[in-house]
């Protein structure tokens, strides 16, 4: 380099300008005038089943017959995924939130997978006139298919919407550790160990298992910036963690006369073929288990997950408690945050950082990895089996 040559900058695909250089978090106020809220997306009648699971597995080659060994979930529920409905739900709870806070700012709602599809939501915005768009997607851990995959969905939606010239978009931080995420399992968990103790069951003989969505372990390997070691299953395991530690440390008078519930990471909705390894422990696994260790009731907490949705449905409500039933064991699932309104503040008090630019020692964070970056770093949340493709919200690759 010159003396005459500026030091290279990096760029951030369809960014606001503050967030276009890469900080890690921006700390300048952007004029954001609507938010879009994105999501994963789900069928909505029996018709919808094989042509929705298609868009998800799309590129993999998988003929319909392996798709319909997943369909029966889905249609066990009559082919209606819950997810559009609750996202329906909190898109109607966050624009009560922002208007509450008078922030004027329109909210409008996108999935990845099934109608609406996020470039319709990125092409109503631009033609309500909205030009500097927030993305909030619907998922709160770094991985692949939780994070890089909707940046690569912003950049895909506004290309697909022709507005590459039209609109900046940026997204709000991972939110796994901002306490109006985590405060609805709080509850659940505290509520659920008061309840089975008034029982006559005695802490040490109740199970607490924190439940989240599997991944291939190449995927999680990836997750979370590459600067550091995060240890066997990636930041997308040291977050969930970091989360649930903080959770059972704050049990204190839910355990009556004092003791220690043991807890421990589980994981569900393992797919793919048996040759590729994935993260495990299975939460099955683990509830067939726990009769050996003297346990008589578990508590099951939908870590990963926003809501109610197929996963937490069928491989929790319907598997995981079969399998407790059959091991004799008293089980209680604990609540996802839906819409409870401290997860709904939260998620607009992000919004209202990323507005304000509010500095990074002020955000609010229950685990020591956070606050999660603004603008991903690079080579953050790689996937295994495809590599980088073009991604908004953070630096190339």
């Amino acid at each position: 380099m010159t003396a005459h040559e500026a030091p290279a900058v990096p760029v951030v695909l369809y960014a606001s300008a503050p967030a276009a250089s890469g900080p890690e978090h921006v700390e300048v106020p952007v004029a954001y005038d609507a938010i879009v809220l994105a999501s994963f997306g789900g069928p909505e009648g029996q018709d919808d089943v094989i042509p929705f699971l298609r868009n998800v597995t799309r590129g993999r080659g998988i003929p319909d017959e392996r798709l319909e060994e997943v369909a029966h979930h889905y249609r066990h529920f009559g082919g209606v995924s819950p997810i559009n409905a609750q996202n329906r739900e909190l898109q109607t709870a966050l624009q009560s939130e922002v208007d509450r806070r008078g922030l004027a700012l329109p909210v409008y709602w996108g999935n990845r997978n099934w109608g609406p599809y996020l470039h319709e939501a990125f092409a109503q915005a631009a033609a309500d006139g909205h030009r500097t768009l927030l993305v909030l997607a619907t998922s709160a851990y770094s991985s692949y298919s939780s994070d890089r995959q909707y940046r690569e969905d912003i950049v895909n939606a506004i290309e697909e919407a022709g507005l590459q010239d039209a609109v900046t978009a940026d997204k709000v931080r991972l939110f796994f550790d901002h306490p109006g995420f985590v405060a609805p399992f709080e509850e659940g968990v505290q509520a659920a160990v008061r309840e089975l103790t008034a029982e006559g069951i005695a802490p040490a003989e109740i199970a607490v298992l924190f439940s989240t969505h599997s991944i291939p372990t190449g995927d999680a390997q990836k997750s979370g910036p590459r600067d550091r070691d995060w240890g066997e299953g990636g930041a997308y395991a040291a977050q969930h963690l970091a989360v649930a530690e903080y959770v059972m440390a704050g049990l204190g008078d839910a355990v009556e006369g004092g003791g220690t519930v043991p807890w421990e990471l589980v994981y569900q909705s393992r797919s793919g073929p048996p040759s590729q390894p994935w993260l495990e422990p299975d939460v099955n696994d683990v509830i067939t288990s726990l009769p050996g260790r003297g346990i008589k009731a578990v508590v099951i907490v939908p870590l990963g997950f926003v809501s109610d949705h197929m996963e937490v449905l069928w491989d929790l409500d319907t598997e995981a408690k079969e399998t407790a039933e059959e091991a004799g064991l008293r089980m209680i699932r604990t609540p996802t945050p839906g819409t409870h309104p401290a997860f709904v503040a939260g998620l607009v008090d992000l919004v209202e950082e990323r507005l304000h630019g509010t500095p990074s020692a002020e955000r609010p964070h229950v685990t020591p990895l956070g606050p999660w970056y603004d603008v991903a770093r690079p080579g953050d949340c790689e996937n295994a089996r495809l590599g980088f493709r073009p991604a908004a919200a953070g630096i190339a690759p």
